[in-house]
């Protein structure tokens, strides 16, 4: 079992920056894939970005495409995301997840932290 919270919300103009962090206890953060989740008040959630274990693979959902960057700091159990050219529409808590296993964090199914909340003024 493995535990996550994330950081680096807040209210932010549209055009502008965050950069969300994730710190992971646990002593098998370096296996474990990451992924960005994020829900929006009366909507799904929905999957932002992943990263295997060792950063080399990555996705991201094609709204984000060009504008978030995922990264991982294996050494400081950190995972990252670098939203540049924000937009009111990715106003919405964004959570990260944590499995040894992608597919299990793709489905949504891993361990989860409490969230942070963004939200981009027009």
């Amino acid at each position: 079992q493995v535990q996550l919270v994330e950081s680096g919300g807040g209210l932010v103009q549209a055009g502008g920056s965050l950069r969300l962090s994730c710190v992971v206890s646990g002593r098998s953060f370096i296996s474990y894939a990451m992924g960005w989740f994020r829900q929006a008040p009366g909507k799904e959630r929905e999957l932002v970005a992943t990263s295997t274990w060792s950063g080399g693979s990555t996705y991201y959902q094609d709204s984000v495409k060009g504008r978030f960057t995922i990264s991982r700091d294996n050494a400081k159990n950190t995972v990252y995301l670098q939203m540049n050219s924000l937009k009111p529409e990715d106003t919405a808590g964004y959570y990260c997840a944590a499995d040894p296993f992608l597919p299990t964090v793709v489905a949504g199914a891993g361990s989860w932290g409490q969230g942070t909340q963004v939200t981009v003024s027009s």
